[in-house]
């Protein structure tokens, strides 16, 4: 089944805001199975919107709109999608019971505008997806038998992310999977320690030979993810025809997993091997700037391993806090191996942690010099007394390149605790 997305806004078509909706609707199909072949971006104009579903319905099975379904003069994609259809717009008396009621739960009774009851029509034959977070229903507009676009479908979502997420996931989602003969089903395999081009010559073979279930890579910071997709008349025969994908991918990588489970985060893997181990950590930044412990933080628990975290930006914080010696700094300056490893054994003195990870890096844009460019970033780390310190250079701006040290700061101290073990 062809499915094609079509994202309306005029702020959308001109830049003023990120249109995260096609991403996170474009991976949500293909993990359905659906083959998307096309996406538009089309302004408030109601001759343009016309065109633009016309031509999505002429080569596509399912066409889903997100935007336009506002109470205001410009939005439009109801009413164009309804004239396209061929079908008149009715009041839906649930829809507009549930708008009085979204305003009275905002003790606003009394205040709703005349164009807000606008949201309560609806094209005759269409079915009515009730808005947990807003007034705007979805709708699902399917053409009739003989008429232009018979068996086409056209989906409308609200267009902001709190809205539109929820009602895919809950609502829309079940049922595309429903118009589907097989269901989709996928894990992910998690990997970090090794480069995007490294990890996709070790599964070429694979990638070559798929059919069911098949492989695929994503490259994220510091990490490459395996998607396994397979397709079957139910999760537990998908799941058995993934297991020896899953298997095969643990026999090639081994330790550089750091999980099969896609809610999993890095961070979250180490505070995990952290609360096995009985281990506390604790971090010593510079660039980084507080970034790589609240990666940390941002797991749920993390206060079982991470007591305390320091941010030291000058010379003069590394020597008084952490205790780097002055001559190392005047000898070697403050982006410096030798720095980097006084910084990581610093920390664990003073906080008495297990662990410790060390961030010290010309970030950018500026600051940069022949010997020590833009980029440059060393990375120390110690555990149980014993200290390793890596040299990094990378290329990105101000804010990637201290993304990127973080990644590796947690993926060097995860390689520290499995050689511990």
């Amino acid at each position: 089944m062809v499915a094609e997305l079509i994202s309306v806004g005029t702020e959308i078509l001109l830049g003023n805001i990120v249109n995260t909706n096609a991403a996170y609707l474009a991976e949500k199909c293909a993990l359905l199975g659906l083959s998307l072949y096309h996406q538009s971006v089309v302004g408030d104009n109601e001759a343009r919107m016309e065109d633009t579903i016309r031509r999505a319905l002429e080569r596509s099975d399912v066409v889903i709109l997100t935007g336009g379904l506002g109470p205001t003069k410009d939005d439009l994609t109801k009413e164009v999608t309804a004239k396209v259809f061929g079908k008149e717009l009715y009041e839906d008396a649930r829809t507009k019971e549930r708008i009085q009621e979204f305003f009275n739960r905002l003790h606003s009774k009394g205040k709703i505008t005349r164009n807000n009851w606008k949201q309560a029509l609806v094209p005759e034959g269409a079915i009515v997806i009730e808005n947990q977070n807003g007034t705007a229903p979805g709708l699902i507009v399917t053409g009739e038998e003989g008429t232009e676009y018979e068996g086409k479908r056209a989906i409308l979502i609200p267009g902001p992310p709190n809205e539109c997420i929820p009602m895919f996931e809950t609502q829309i989602a079940p049922y595309l999977s429903g118009l589907q003969p097989e269901g989709i089903y996928s894990c992910m395999v998690k990997v970090c320690s090794i480069g995007e081009s490294r990890a996709e010559t070790m599964v070429a073979d694979l990638m070559d030979a798929q059919t069911n279930p098949t492989l695929a890579p994503y490259a994220k910071t510091g990490e490459v993810h395996f998607r396994i997709t397979a397709k079957a008349k139910d999760e537990k025969t998908a799941e058995q025809l993934m297991a020896p994908m899953v298997q095969e991918l643990k026999n090639r990588f081994g330790d550089y997993i750091y999980t099969t489970k896609e809610e999993v985060t890095l961070e979250e893997a180490v505070v995990h091997m952290l609360e096995e181990r009985h281990m506390t950590v604790t971090t010593a930044e510079s660039c980084t700037g507080g970034l790589l412990s609240g990666r940390l933080i941002n797991v749920p628990g993390a206060s079982s391993v991470l007591n305390e975290a320091h941010v030291t930006y000058s010379n003069e914080a590394k020597e008084r806090i952490l205790h780097v010696p002055h001559e190392i700094l005047v000898q070697y300056g403050a982006v410096s191996e030798e720095t980097a490893r006084a910084m990581a054994e610093g920390a664990c003195k003073v906080s008495g942690a297990d662990a410790s990870i060390a961030v010290t890096g010309i970030a950018g844009p500026d600051g940069g010099t022949p010997e020590k460019p833009v980029g440059l970033v060393y990375i120390g780390c110690t555990v149980k007394g014993k200290t390793k310190v890596e040299r990094c250079c990378f290329t990105g701006n101000r804010q990637k390149n201290r993304e990127y040290a973080v990644a590796r700061g947690l993926i060097l101290l995860r390689e520290m605790l499995l050689e511990a073990k």
